[in-house]
């Protein structure tokens, strides 16, 4: 990046922004309930360089929505504050090299919170960038999108974003702690592919280059030690990329530590917020790359006994604009809450379980031996 800053080049940069047009200072938009606006169209061939967003809430119930070249359906569809690396709908201040963010009021939900994005974003024909208001409340947005347009690579490909979530994961054991004998199962070939936390799973040709991942830990205890497994082009065992843990994959260690890097680190901690967690990792250096398809996973928990919330937004990079999985439903997509003594405040009728897991023979049998040795 920095070895092209000198480069002089045949382009042109533009901004669409919230700013008034009559000169006045009131530079925001307010969107009404269930709308969506329009906050860039722009002609190509180009790229997107900078997004700046900043209000004061609504981080789960906003999506910002990205149409590449008249695409018949978006490539980027994601909640505002998770597209930014942010979950559950709080604000955090943290800053990695793709997005950044900076509050006054860290840790806490829906307050005032700048949001950056320099993630690369060419296209070739056209750039719709749209916001989809779905709370019940007016919504006000201040944005810049920042853009240039020239000439693109043959070789570039179309940024993709996109928002998963499991409310609780349907894991088999969650009263059994990570690290004990009764949680330490095998889990490998089919079982893996079919049970394992779904990061990103696409058909086509790019090459992924990173995720966030937010836990809501409900049991209090640890919630890593899940190996990541990123199959390439197919599934065969072991797959192409196998790891050693939840820690491992986001590159730290022991647990996860309160920072934030360029590469890797934590944008929210759980010891600054009473169990709830975002971490990220972004492969710069190391993508990875695929010709037919992707699927990229995590364990949740050793052998996936852990039944604690799971979201996750995937970038990657496609050769062609392609279709992304929907987010789930606004009510389906807010945080869990606790009440005045720390309860959790399960909303049974808006909870996202997409698979329970089956319990076999082993973790039938770990589950009655923990229990018998904890009653």
């Amino acid at each position: 990046m920095l070895d092209q800053l000198s480069n002089i080049r045949d382009a042109k940069a533009g901004r669409t922004s919230s700013w008034e047009h009559n000169g006045r200072n009131s530079d925001a938009w307010w969107i009404e309930p269930g709308e969506t606006v329009t906050l860039a169209d722009i002609k190509g061939p180009g790229r997107i360089t900078h997004l700046w967003m900043t209000q004061a809430n609504h981080y789960r119930e906003c999506l910002l929505k990205i149409t590449w070249d008249d695409a018949k359906s978006p490539s980027v569809i994601c909640p505002l504050g998770d597209f930014f690396g942010l979950g559950h709908g709080i604000v955090n201040s943290y800053q990695s090299l793709l997005f950044s963010a900076s509050t006054q009021q860290n840790n806490r939900f829906n307050q005032g919170c700048a949001l950056n994005a320099y993630v690369q974003m060419p296209f070739r024909k056209r750039a719709l960038v749209e916001l989809v208001n779905e709370s019940r409340e007016r919504h006000r947005q201040y944005f810049y999108v920042d853009y240039e347009t020239c000439d693109i690579p043959e070789e570039a490909g179309y940024f993709h974003a996109e928002f998963r979530r499991e409310n609780p994961f349907g894991g088999w054991g969650h009263e059994i702690q990570v690290n004990t004998p009764e949680a330490n199962i095998p889990n490998k070939g089919q079982l893996a592919w079919d049970n394992n936390y779904v990061i990103l799973e696409t058909k086509g040709r790019g090459h992924f280059i990173g995720c966030n991942l937010s836990v809501t830990n409900f049991q209090g205890t640890w919630w890593g030690e899940g190996d990541d497994m990123i199959w390439v082009d197919g599934y065969k065992w072991p797959p192409e990329l196998h790891g050693t843990g939840s820690e491992d994959y986001l590159n730290q260690a022991w647990g996860m530590q309160d920072n934030a890097f360029l590469r890797n680190g934590s944008s929210i901690h759980e010891d600054n917020t009473d169990g709830y967690q975002t971490s990220y990792v972004h492969h710069l250096e190391n993508p990875v790359h695929f010709q037919k398809e992707i699927k990229v996973t995590i364990e949740h928990g050793h052998g996936n006994h852990l039944c604690n919330e799971m979201s996750s937004t995937a970038y990657w990079y496609a050769a062609k604009p392609g279709r992304i999985a929907k987010p789930p439903k606004v009510a389906h997509r807010m945080p869990v809450l606790r009440d005045n003594q720390g309860h959790w405040l399960y909303d049974t009728k808006n909870q996202t379980t997409s698979r329970k897991i089956k319990p076999n023979q082993e973790m039938t049998r770990m589950k009655a031996r923990w229990k018998k040795d904890h009653t």
